[in-house]
């Protein structure tokens, strides 16, 4: 008893990583400056528009280091976004039902990106060297490809913002790009084939998008690696990256022999489906949030607990995770699935390109979500706020380490491998600290402290390194692409360029 008592103590803590702000350079006496005013940074915006939250983060790459700052955070509400007006089109929804059309989605991320840019006192025009957008809202849409139609909203409202067109696409040639840049950049002598950190998207035997938020993914996976950087844990491939914000998505990367001539590690994996909608269903139940658009967001807030002690998993909580699990399913999409916790997905091309797609849901299409819902009200009615926070921990830990147990079936989980979070339904509260725990219990590795990383902003991270693999800035000594414990890929990269 004493043992496991003093074990609460002294136990590994999970590698969690929050945005740091830029440092600041001194000039004299009382007068400083941020760095990323007087040292060459790398200013990418991204914007995303999520069923949740619409954000406008930017993030600042130190050229000299690589690492990456969040130099400015803008977030509105989805559910916020102004009506339809009359004449307008409604193309979407968010999974609260939302409607959206393209011109109120344009509006919105104009408005955001203006906001975001007046705040931090940078200019659109001058300061900021890209863009990146991205979308979480796929809902309501019939099939993976009416994403762009999604897309176009968003870089309209870039370009009404006033972002030059340049700035939302990768440079022709070195010369294209600003000076402050062109000394850090390997354009002149790599080619960027669409590898973002050491990784090739998935190709379809169709042609096709496998599952609808694809670049989500990407973003989320490119997103973990980036922010390993500040952790002792060594985040390139093989890893699973797994992005539970309000719906899941994610990647798995193949391994890569340190030989072989192609150096681009493969997606092997992705992830879709229902994430942080689950406790949004269970937590609208209290009354505490609104019934129809309130999320765990609003109750919780997104910050992880960091402590010593926790108060465990009683036969209380465990009853209630058991009985929430049995509505969440979590396995392979079958082929004959078009959609699956309401993504669509094109789940016969995946089967037929070799590409595992794991997929979370409620019921059928979140069928169950109400059911959900009236667990909610009972934990809170009959036992308090501080037991529905630990089931909500617990289940979404449990979701977590279920996704985890489908690639070790697969045989997706080697003994070099790492896994990532990121997410508010999986960095939040305890949630980090249960996952480990979790995974620490599977011994899938000999320590599973240096094999798993918990992320914030991961998509936003994920924007800045997709910006620098566009652009061709890398740092050859601190390597984001290439294997776990092996050496940068640059070398091979311009060989194959040649």
């Amino acid at each position: 008893m004493c043992a496991r008592f003093l074990e609460r103590f002294f136990k590994p803590k999970p590698h969690i990583v929050e945005s740091p702000s830029p440092p600041s350079v001194s000039h004299g006496a009382g007068m400083t400056f941020p760095e990323y005013k007087v040292k060459p940074y790398f200013i990418v915006a991204s914007v995303e528009m999520g069923n949740t939250t619409t954000k406008c983060i930017l993030t600042g790459t130190n050229l000299e280091t690589g690492r990456t700052y969040i130099i400015n955070k803008t977030v509105t509400m989805s559910r916020d976004v102004r009506p339809p007006k009359p004449g307008e089109e409604v193309f979407g929804r968010t999974l609260d039902g939302t409607e959206l059309t393209r011109e109120s989605v344009t509006e919105l991320v104009r408005d955001t990106l203006i906001r975001c840019h007046k705040e931090a006192n940078l200019s659109i025009k001058d300061d900021l060297d890209f863009v990146v957008r991205s979308t979480g809202v796929v809902a309501a849409m019939d099939s993976p490809d009416q994403v762009g139609d999604f897309v176009i909203a968003l870089a309209n409202g870039c370009l009404e913002a006033g972002v030059p067109p340049r700035k939302m696409t990768p440079p022709m040639s070195i010369e294209n790009l600003p000076k402050k840049l062109q000394e850090h950049s390997y354009a002149d002598r790599v080619v960027f084939v669409g590898a973002v950190a050491g990784v090739i998207p998935p190709v379809g035997c169709t042609g096709v998008e496998m599952v609808a938020n694809e670049m989500e993914g990407e973003l989320a996976m490119a997103g973990i690696k980036e922010g390993a950087k500040w952790t002792p844990v060594d985040f390139r491939n093989p890893c699973l990256s797994i992005d539970f914000g309000t719906t899941l998505d994610g990647r798995i990367t193949s391994d890569v022999a340190p030989d072989e001539p192609n150096p681009f590690a493969k997606t092997i994996g992705n992830f879709c489906g229902l994430a942080g909608a689950i406790p949004d269903a269970i937590v609208r139940g209290t009354g505490l949030v609104k019934d129809r658009t309130g999320t765990a967001l609003d109750l919780f807030g997104d910050r992880s607990i960091k402590g010593s002690f926790s108060g465990g998993k009683n036969a209380l909580v465990q009853r209630y995770a058991d009985r929430i699990h049995e509505h969440i399913d979590i396995r392979i999409v079958p082929p004959d699935r078009d959609r699956f916790g309401r993504v669509p997905v094109c789940a016969a091309a995946a089967m037929e390109s070799g590409v595992a797609l794991i997929g979370c849901d409620c019921g059928v299409n979140g069928s169950e979500m109400s059911t959900l819902k009236e667990i909610g009200h009972e934990i809170y009615e009959s036992h308090g706020i501080g037991v529905l926070t630990q089931v909500v921990d617990h289940v979404c830990a449990r979701m977590a380490l279920r996704l985890i147990d489908v690639t070790v079936e697969q045989g997706m989980v080697p003994p070099n491998s790492s896994i990532g979070f990121t997410g508010r339904a999986a960095i939040s509260g305890r949630k980090p600290e249960y996952i480990l725990d979790g995974v620490a219990e599977r011994n899938l590795y000999e320590n599973p402290v240096d094999h798993l990383v918990f992320v914030d902003d991961g998509l936003a991270r994920g924007a800045a390194l997709m910006g620098r693999c566009m652009n061709s800035i890398g740092k050859p000594k601190d390597p984001l692409g290439g294997v776990r414990g092996g050496r940068c890929i640059m070398a091979r990269r311009i060989k194959i360029g040649k």
